[in-house]
């Protein structure tokens, strides 16, 4: 699957103008001075619990029966079969194999 915002449409010239506009404006959102900014620590060193408890591990949770990734070429008959069945249709195709008689 590719970059999720890949299919957000640019802003026009006009929007952008309209959104600075409105940054402009509020009076609560006024732009960080030099001095500010050489003051400015970073969040987890200015609230570390917080900041732990917002952190997540990267990648999948481990699981005890890890599944192995494979490529295997199927008919597009027996693929359009299961992806009409909705999400999870990888997970069909591994219950039908596991229960297939083999030999």
């Amino acid at each position: 699957m590719g970059n999720p915002k890949s299919h957000v449409r640019p802003l026009t010239n006009e929007e952008e103008a309209e959104i600075q506009r409105q940054i402009a404006a509020d009076p609560d959102d006024a732009e960080a001075t030099d001095e500010e900014l050489v003051q400015a620590k970073p969040f987890a060193e200015v609230f570390p619990e917080l900041f732990e408890s917002t952190r997540r591990s990267r990648g999948r949770p481990t699981v005890e029966k890890p599944k192995q990734v494979v490529s295997i070429r199927l008919d597009q008959d027996v693929v359009r079969k299961f992806k009409a069945t909705g999400k999870g249709w990888q997970a069909k195709i591994n219950e039908v194999l596991k229960n297939a008689k083999v030999g």
